[in-house]
C-alpha cells in the first residue's frame, strides 16, 4: 500500500474530455443511440424523412403535433420523427412566404402582400376578409406542399435507408462509438 504523499506527487491521466459540434451532439448522437437501441435502418430512413418533412409544412406550429399523429399511425419511431421535425425548423420559418407565394401562383389567387402597412390596414379595415384570406393561402400552401412531401418523403427515405444500413454496421461493429475518447498510452 503506497502512502498518500507517493500518490499526490504522481500525476494523474485525466482524458482531456472531447467536445463535438452541435451537429454531432445534436443530431449523430441521437441517431446513433436509436440504432444501438435497435431501431431498424428502414423504420429509421423513413421517420427521418417523415420528420423533415413534416417540419416544413407552412402551417405554424402544428409541426410537432402533425408528426407525432402520422408517426403514431404508421408506426414509425417517434423519436427519430421528432428529431427530423426540430431540425428543420429554421427551414419552416424560411419557407413559409414562399409556399404562400408559390401556392397563389398555382390556384390563381391574391398575391400575400408582403408589406407590413398592407397587412396592417387590411386588419383594421377588413378584418373578417384578411383573415379568410390568410386562412385561404394557408390552405393552399398546405396543399402545395402535401404533394410535394409525398414526393420528396419516399425519396429521402430511400436515400437515408444505405447510409443508416452502413452507420448500424459500423455501431454494430464498435467502430463508430457513442463518445470518441482519446486513448491513453499503454505503460
Amino acid at each position: 500500500m503506497q502512502s498518500r504523499e507517493s500518490n499526490l506527487s504522481e500525476p494523474s491521466e485525466v482524458p482531456a474530455p472531447v467536445h463535438h459540434n452541435w451537429v454531432y451532439r445534436r443530431v449523430a448522437l441521437p441517431v446513433l443511440a436509436l440504432l444501438r437501441m435497435g431501431a431498424s435502418p428502414e423504420k429509421l430512413a423513413w421517420s427521418l424523412a417523415v420528420g423533415l418533412l413534416i417540419g416544413i409544412n407552412p402551417i405554424l406550429g402544428s409541426t410537432t403535433v402533425l408528426c407525432l399523429a402520422v408517426a403514431f399511425l404508421l408506426r414509425l419511431n417517434i423519436a427519430a420523427s421528432q428529431l427530423g421535425n426540430h431540425i428543420v425548423y429554421p427551414l419552416e420559418i424560411v419557407l413559409v412566404i414562399p409556399f404562400i407565394r408559390l401556392a397563389s401562383r398555382v390556384f390563381h389567387t391574391a398575391p400575400m402582400p408582403l408589406s407590413a402597412n398592407e397587412l396592417l390596414h387590411a386588419a383594421r379595415e377588413r378584418p373578417l376578409a384578411l383573415s379568410r384570406q390568410l386562412w385561404l393561402w394557408e390552405w393552399h400552401a398546405f396543399i402545395l406542399w402535401a404533394i410535394f412531401a409525398a414526393i420528396a418523403i419516399p425519396v429521402i427515405a430511400l436515400a437515408l435507408t444505405p447510409l443508416l444500413r452502413r452507420l448500424l454496421k459500423r455501431v454494430e461493429h464498435h467502430q463508430y462509438p457513442l463518445l470518441s475518447s482519446p486513448t491513453q498510452p499503454e505503460k
